[in-house]
């Protein structure tokens, strides 16, 4: 049996980037702790945000609508939405099974996020 860690989600600014940091598992109980970094990102007005997965272990469908969201928002305001690993299997795995991989900005690591 897999047993998820809870999910935290913390937010900070660097560079002029906006930086949402994931760990643990998001479901759709936590789900409404990314949603509320990614509408602070949406509002912050910085050109970039960079959602750091590393660290999330397990990601379910309403998580990814959370992600599909966010980045419609982005475009809307021609900003970036970077998505940094490196992923967990089950986080690479959603994306893939989705087809949603072709659809997000996806980046190796959070420096090579930040570097854009």
């Amino acid at each position: 049996m897999d047993v998820h860690t809870p999910a935290v989600v913390t937010h900070a600014v660097e560079d002029e980037v906006f930086v949402v940091r994931v760990s643990g598992s998001l479901d759709h109980d936590s789900a409404p702790l990314l949603e509320e970094a990614c509408a602070l990102a949406k509002d912050s007005g910085a050109p970039r945000t960079v959602l750091d997965l590393s660290l999330t272990d397990f990601a379910d469908s309403t998580v990814l609508h959370v992600l599909l969201t966010a980045q419609r928002a982005h475009d809307r305001q021609e900003r970036e939405l970077i998505l940094a690993g490196p992923f967990h299997d089950i986080i690479r795995r959603l994306f893939d099974v989705t087809g949603t991989d072709a659809y997000f900005r996806l980046a190796d690591n959070v420096p090579s996020a930040l570097e854009g």
